[in-house]
């Protein structure tokens, strides 16, 4: 057969013959080279230049392209379109949870030098939160789109935030916290473009994603009756400090000295495994109290990585 890598062949078309010949991001082949799949998918033989021989081909041609508007560097030939049998138009994920089983599939997997890594689930949420609103966003550009790619790096980024910081603390379990969502600033300015242009908006953009993403997974996981003995707590004048050099030692702590806590970091946990671990409830307690402050319950002050909840004024 053609596929036999002793035989003498005509080219890469030929040798799939009784295969299945993908071409990916069609458009970028030039026309003159697209003209010559013309016979290939009309008559279904290739004829060798300057011989009078023709081949007989068996094959099934599958091609991608982005839409049209999505990029300037070619098209497809109006004669070749026409020769295709089927054209499937495929979209974003249409849920949440499609976007995250898409996540969780095409992650890269990480050598965590014998660590473990457990990640909540409100945490893949945001993160798959902040991919949604983006495609939302005015100021991301629609028009080149947000593909499930940023979920995937984002995700990535974040959990090697969280590994370097277990790193420099000493904890032998790998779980994202709202800290280490920094992180995702920098990998979605590699996925999307803006439409805005000025000096330092970027950033911006980016920290509104991520906070609207926090609070709207808070506002769907907690329910608002259940955190307001923690602002009671607040006003009578507890504060927290968090940050990435915080132990998990030291947030599980707080759920003895602020009881209130208790209640929503369950809620949180619901379901999860390990819920009982402290890197799990030291996680979830970083979203309580940051959901908190962006839903104006509570004041944040700090900068960086560093924070200090305490009770609005």
């Amino acid at each position: 057969t053609y596929a036999d890598p002793e035989v003498i062949h005509f080219g890469i078309v030929p040798r799939t013959n009784r295969g299945i010949f993908a071409i990916n991001e069609l458009p970028d082949l030039a026309e003159r080279i697209q003209v010559g799949l013309l016979n290939v998918l009309e008559e279904r033989d290739v004829q060798i230049r300057g011989h009078k021989v023709r081949l007989p081909l068996d094959m099934l041609v599958v091609a991608t392209a982005n839409p049209e508007d999505y990029t300037n560097r070619g098209r497809i030939i109006t004669p070749l379109k026409d020769r295709y049998g089927a054209q499937i138009r495929t979209h974003y994920p249409l849920t949440l949870d499609d976007e995250i089983r898409v996540m969780e599939s095409e992650r890269g997997r990480f050598e965590l030098g014998g660590r473990e890594l457990k990640v909540p689930e409100f945490i893949t949420e945001i993160v798959a939160e902040v991919t949604r609103l983006a495609r939302e966003s005015p100021d991301i550009s629609q028009r080149s789109g947000v593909s499930v790619r940023m979920s995937v790096t984002n995700y990535e980024a974040m959990v090697a935030s969280a590994l370097r910081r277990s790193l420099r603390t000493g904890e032998h379990v790998v779980t994202p916290r709202v800290v280490d969502l920094e992180a995702l600033a920098a990998s979605t300015a590699g996925k999307v473009e803006l439409e805005t242009f000025d000096e330092g908006s970027e950033g911006k953009v980016f920290e509104h994603l991520v906070q609207s993403a926090i609070l709207t997974t808070f506002r769907d996981t907690v329910d608002a009756a259940s955190h307001r003995d923690v602002v009671e707590a607040f006003e009578a004048g507890a504060t927290v400090a968090t940050g990435e050099d915080i132990s998990i030692e030291t947030y599980a702590a707080l759920l003895d000295e602020i009881p209130a806590l208790a209640g929503p970091v369950a809620e949180v946990l619901d379901g999860e495994d390990d819920a009982d671990h402290p890197s799990m409830v030291a996680s979830a307690v970083e979203f309580v109290l940051e959901g908190l402050h962006l839903a104006k319950r509570l004041n944040k002050h700090g900068s960086g990585t560093k924070a200090e909840y305490r009770a609005r004024s």
